[in-house]
């Protein structure tokens, strides 16, 4: 019986998915992929949202023509983007890879079943994450980004002139290859000549380069998978231990209306380690619930090395501790090109509401 019933379910499942396939990806580059055919399964049954059985391609999140990103993270929400086209599909070492286009937010990057990058709205993240540490330092030269292999945050480093190194760790050589290939709007930042690739571990590399960033950056998808250790206190330590004094990190903060416990968590346990440690956020319609923050901290040097910074462009001047307002501001020509930010906008962003400021700071903050 127990057979027959095993049968029955298996059947079940080849008549539940559909297959279509994605061609082989070949790109000339030092990061080479060569890739069979891999198959993209899509369900027709609009009804049928269950995550069981989960598929190692996670072609469960596609119903109807729609991708629909469901997580652990954001449990009893979905949200959906409609495919044109799906352009590459297949499992890397360490995650799934998924590009596809869509009808509306352009191309999308999708690992694990999350969405990464899509065209329409990634300026609001890569700007934010790139320039809320950088205009907070006066004089930023070598920058180091942990993650962020789809190169966007790259993309905006380069924009700053004082930088004189760029340095990427990327665990996943798949990522770089195929936004090279599939998302050259945020590729491009590999083609600066500042730019150094090290595809490897970023605590590993941090540990052998002590003492020696302006700006760490760490571009990090959410906390489940192997991105779970860039959200634990030892791998802020070793961000802590490789800048220099006066250096100022910035991490991916995930929601504040989804994960305001993890973010108070975090903070709470790193705050020993920094001068300063500070919340922002932006938005960002494809990002779950339209919104994510950023962790913000500097080593000593309260305000960043001592300094005073004028305020909203007068004479007056005032201590300014942490990062809250730029030392620095964009040229007239590199903030006609930004989309995002602005020396305003900078400012806003630490700005939270109520409940959060409550829940992470506690009253007193």
């Amino acid at each position: 019986m127990a057979a027959i019933v095993y049968c029955l379910f298996f059947l079940l499942l080849i008549n539940h998915y559909h297959f279509t396939t994605t061609s082989a990806l070949r790109l000339p580059s030092t990061t080479t992929i060569i890739t069979p055919s891999s198959s993209l399964k899509m369900s027709t049954d609009n009804n049928n949202t269950s995550d069981f059985p989960p598929p190692a391609d996670y072609s469960h999140l596609i119903i109807d023509g729609w991708f629909h990103e469901r997580g652990t993270l954001w449990p009893g929400q979905s949200f959906a983007l409609q495919i044109k086209e799906v352009l590459y599909h297949k499992p890397s070492q360490f995650q799934d890879v998924l590009v596809f286009e869509s009808v509306s937010y352009g191309r999308v990057l999708v690992l694990d079943g999350v969405i990464q990058v899509t065209e329409r709205d990634e300026l609001s993240y890569q700007e934010m994450m790139a320039h809320l540490p950088l205009y907070a330092h006066p004089n930023p030269q070598r920058v180091l980004v942990i993650g962020g292999g789809d190169g966007g945050v790259l993309r905006e480093i380069a924009r700053h002139t004082s930088v004189t190194e760029i340095v990427i760790c990327e665990l996943d050589p798949d990522v770089i290859a195929v936004s090279k290939k599939y998302l050259p709007f945020v590729a491009k930042g590999f083609d600066d000549p500042r730019v150094k690739v090290h595809v490897m571990d970023g605590a590993q590399f941090m540990k052998e380069h002590q003492s020696s960033f302006d700006v760490i950056i760490t571009d990090s998808s959410d906390p489940v998978g192997p991105a779970s250790v860039l959200f634990e206190t030892p791998f802020y330590k070793a961000m802590h231990d490789s800048l220099r004094d006066g250096g100022i990190i910035c991490t991916q903060g995930e929601c504040v209306w989804l994960h305001v416990d993890l973010i108070q968590r975090l903070i709470k346990a790193i705050t020993p380690l920094f001068s300063s440690v500070e919340y922002a956020y932006c938005t960002i319609p494809s990002y779950p619930s339209g919104q994510i923050g950023f962790v913000i901290a500097t080593k000593k040097g309260a305000a960043v090395g001592g300094k005073k910074r004028s305020i909203d462009g007068e004479d007056k001047e005032e201590e300014v501790v942490g990062c809250k307002s730029p030392v620095r501001v964009p040229t007239e020509a590199v903030q006609k090109e930004l989309r995002y930010y602005t020396p305003e906008m900078h400012r806003a962003a630490f700005v939270l509401p109520a409940f959060a400021k409550r829940a992470i700071f506690g009253d007193d903050e």
